[in-house]
């Protein structure tokens, strides 16, 4: 039998096609590189190894679909190379700002013959801690006899916490793109009909829109969670065939992706009328929301602004209600890959605010369903931290006044 590579290599320009139209700039990913390897240096790394789909995605404009294989991209202090699967053939290529090496499945583990041709004899690899697994870290190990790996995972989030402008570009594409979908799920909105026929509707506004908007993108991951009644206790509970009542409370929320980039639109309403505890509820968790619009702004801390929005619910007896963290970062994520932990709005986390960051204002309060007025109350702007203060990009309109419909 012939021998058969372990893996070979897709230039841009090959046979398969030239390369794909880059999220951002060349430019742009040239200098996320560049600070990393000023963390190489700093840490005395030879190598580091990214396997999570934020940080390839992030360093590599290339956004994997794993379905059980492992991907990487590999970075040393002279090169810049991903790791993918043989099932997704040149894609990973034209798709990414840098070379690619595609692993084939003829023996196990030519992934990680991939990467040690890439990371050679590295004696210092940096590694993500909260993505690498224990069966993966066992073969780097094996791999890698000797070595020393270093958690910088934190390094990484550090670095995607502060937004580029063409960053911050597109995610107010992203939020305008969000609006669009509100409005449509709006739209849609009426007693007796079912949750997902309203859900689809505003996924469908937002793809269009990406698609007139993003000609030269990849589509994928834009999604809704419309919930109703009691369904709105949880803020990612899926969409159901529930059909809409009048008196209904509603949780709407839009999540266009664009390039792996996430945004949303998340807001309370009532199908034709709220009842009075409902309505005392919705009020209480709107006025939180508009104090932590006006307390966001550079100089501030995650913990603080969350101690000021606690301290307003305990004087009206709701901060039992209150059911996670008052907002969180946008970047390279979605609800099944990544997290900036260090930029969320909870009482653990003393990040002070900086121009270049992106935050969402969220109070939610979860009542049960044994109590009047159950349900979940949400509201959600997207703000972009400036010099001065904080933009706020989310525009659709949030209370009682705009979103008692249908």
């Amino acid at each position: 039998m012939s021998q058969r590579t372990e893996f070979f290599n897709f230039e841009h320009g090959s046979s398969q096609g030239p390369g794909s139209a880059l999220p951002f700039a060349k430019s742009e990913f040239d200098e996320r590189v560049t600070n990393i390897r000023k963390r190489l240096e700093h840490l005395d790394l030879d190598a580091v190894v990214f396997s999570s789909m934020h940080c390839i995605a992030y360093y590599s404009g290339f956004l994997y679909c794993a379905f059980g294989r492992p991907y990487g991209c590999v970075i040393t202090k002279d090169k810049v190379v991903t790791i993918s699967a043989n099932i997704d053939a040149g894609q990973p290529a034209r798709c990414g700002a840098f070379d690619n090496l595609v692993y084939t499945d003829w023996q196990r583990d030519n992934y990680w013959r991939a990467v040690r041709s890439v990371a050679g004899n590295a004696k210092r690899i940096g590694i993500e801690g909260d993505h690498l697994t224990l069966q993966q870290q066992q073969k780097l190990t094996e791999f890698f006899p000797g070595a020393e790996t270093i958690d910088i995972a934190a390094e990484t989030m550090q670095q995607r916490m502060h937004k580029s402008p063409a960053e911050i570009a597109l995610i107010k594409e992203g939020a305008r793109v969000a609006d669009i979908g509100g409005y449509a799920v709006r739209d849609a909105i009426k007693a007796g009909t079912r949750e997902i026929d309203i859900a689809m509707a505003g996924r469908d506004a937002m793809e269009l829109e990406i698609a007139k908007s993003f000609p030269d993108s990849e589509y994928r991951d834009t999604w809704v969670w419309f919930q109703s009644g009691i369904n709105t206790d949880g803020a990612h509970n899926p969409v159901t065939a529930r059909k809409l009542k009048h008196g209904d409370i509603l949780s709407m929320n839009t999540f266009p992706m664009i390039n792996g980039y996430y945004t949303a639109l998340e807001r309370t309403l009532f199908v034709g009328e709220a009842d009075p505890e409902s309505l005392k509820l919705w009020e209480a968790n709107v006025g939180a929301h508009e104090l932590g619009l006006s307390i966001i702004k550079p100089g501030t801390s995650c913990a603080a602004i969350c101690d000021e929005i606690n301290r307003y619910f305990e004087d009206l007896n709701l901060l039992q209600y209150r059911a996670f963290g008052y907002g969180h970062s946008f970047g390279v994520l979605s609800h099944y890959y990544g997290r900036e932990a260090g930029l969320e709005l909870r009482e653990d986390i003393d990040t002070v605010l900086e121009p270049g960051m992106v935050i969402s204002m969220e109070p939610m309060l979860t009542v049960p369903e044994t109590k009047p007025g159950a349900g979940g109350y949400r509201e959600h702007d997207i703000l972009v931290i400036t010099e001065v203060g904080a933009e706020n990009i989310t525009g659709f309109p949030f209370g009682p006044q705009h979103n008692i419909v249908g």
